[in-house]
């Protein structure tokens, strides 16, 4: 094998590219609660990537109890991968299982339910654009994207002694 083969890449990255990030204990689901940011009673999540720039985020979503969780729309592709428990779409007749991978189209609108039995779930979301809280007849309710998931990091992390720029650490 040739010394080059083994060598690093000697030119230049690009102009303005962001650094990479590198979130050790990442899929460590039973890590320092501290690092969850409370959502609503029983829910959180723990941000992995949260990018304003390019408008999406990726974070563990972590739900400790059955029932409905919410209804929303997506205004663009989600990507999620269970990691523990499950969880289904009244209006789909799939189930997101342990392990499983699941597509979610931008323009779809679902009601998102951890079954009966289900202590824990937690999934990890890939979600490009916002999704809008509706109601049953699809009236909006409220929203959430990359900027009030790192509102609410920041208020968290303030509050609990991390420090408010504990966030930084995960904005590309």
């Amino acid at each position: 094998m040739s010394t080059d083969a083994l060598a690093p890449f000697r030119g230049r990255q690009p102009f303005a590219m962001v650094s990479d990030l590198v979130v050790p204990g990442a899929l460590d689901l039973d890590a320092d609660d501290r690092l969850w940011v409370p959502q609503a009673p029983d829910v959180a999540f723990r941000p992995l990537l949260l990018s304003p720039s390019h408008g999406y985020f990726v974070n563990l979503l972590r739900v400790r109890r059955s029932g409905v969780l919410s209804r929303h729309r997506h205004a663009g592709p989600v990507h999620s991968f269970t990691l523990r428990g499950r969880w289904h779409y009244l209006e789909h007749d799939w189930e997101a299982t342990e392990g499983g991978y699941a597509f979610e189209p931008p323009g779809e609108t679902h009601t998102l339910v951890v079954p009966d039995g289900v202590a824990e779930m937690i999934t990890l979301f890939h979600v490009t654009g916002s999704y809008v809280y509706v109601d049953p007849d699809g009236r909006a309710t409220g929203y959430e994207d990359v900027f009030t998931k790192i509102e609410n990091a920041r208020q968290h992390y303030a509050e609990i002694g991390l420090g408010a720029e504990r966030v930084e650490e995960f904005l590309r």
